[in-house]
């Protein structure tokens, strides 16, 4: 039995992971190798890709590694290139580069605010700017984006450049998705909630419980209504469904993965 995806070209952006464990981006190249996809995996600090590229080899996938600032046309654009004279096509887009900054307006700089919208906005523009003219003149491909539960409610963190670029990604795919709808190309965005991921060591309880991981942790699964915190592969089995056949009348649409904490009133 051959896979969901056999054969067909995945490029990931952020398959690396800021440490051990399951990250969105490497969940899905797993999850997609398990599936019989080649992955093109990108990142702009290829050590962190290292555990990715062991985890889809020990599942039988094959796997690639490119260094890319997705923040930069000419870094997306000559990674593009690569992917396509090294495997000839590009069946599947995956943008998983993100991550949050901490103020509102007023706390926080003009400085950080460009940088997240670089980050976490031009990063998908630019990616879609150099995929799409292939996959249009493949007639065929299949874009999922990654935004976040900060771009469709308030989370309780003041991190406005974050929730207002993860609300722009959302949008950007929706329009786009209607514009090459009858192209043979299908865009949507996998909504992840407050995931139990590596950045939640590496990153936010520095920022949010001072160090103290346990402590976020709890803070967090008590306002998971479903009762347990999901990783990595829970984003990874969305997107996996969301570029499947399975998927072939679903376009300009979300999947929220948050055990409910979007529906909650409170």
């Amino acid at each position: 039995m051959t896979g969901r995806l056999q054969d067909r070209v995945a490029i990931i952006t952020g398959a690396g992971s800021v440490g051990p464990g399951w990250g969105n981006g490497r969940a899905m190249a797993v999850r997609f190798a398990e599936e019989g996809a080649k992955i093109f995996a990108v990142d702009r600090n290829l050590d962190a890709a290292v555990e990715t590229v062991e985890r889809v080899k020990a599942v039988g996938g094959e796997i690639v590694t490119h260094a890319c600032d997705v923040t930069d046309s000419a870094s997306v654009k000559a990674m593009v290139e690569a992917c396509v004279k090294h495997y000839g096509r590009i069946d599947i887009l995956i943008n998983n580069v993100g991550g949050s900054a901490h103020g509102g307006p007023v706390e926080m700089s003009e400085e950080v605010w460009d940088a997240q919208v670089d980050f976490n906005l031009k990063s998908v523009f630019l990616t879609l700017k150099h995929v799409l003219p292939v996959m249009e003149a493949q007639k065929k491909g299949a874009i999922v984006n990654l935004a976040s539960t900060s771009g469709i409610r308030f989370t309780g963190a003041f991190q406005v450049g974050y929730a207002a670029t993860k609300a722009g990604v959302i949008q950007m795919s929706r329009v786009t998705a209607v514009q090459y709808a009858a192209r043979g190309i299908r865009i949507n965005t996998v909504v992840p909630g407050q995931l139990h991921t590596p950045m939640v060591e590496a990153r936010l309880a520095g920022q949010r419980a001072g160090g103290d991981v346990e402590a976020l942790l709890k803070s967090r699964l008590k306002r998971i209504p479903i009762g347990f915190m999901g990783d990595g592969r829970d984003t990874a089995n969305a997107a996996l469904f969301l570029v499947s056949d399975e998927a072939q009348f679903i376009t300009g649409t979300e999947i929220v993965v948050d055990g409910g904490i979007s529906v909650r009133c409170d």
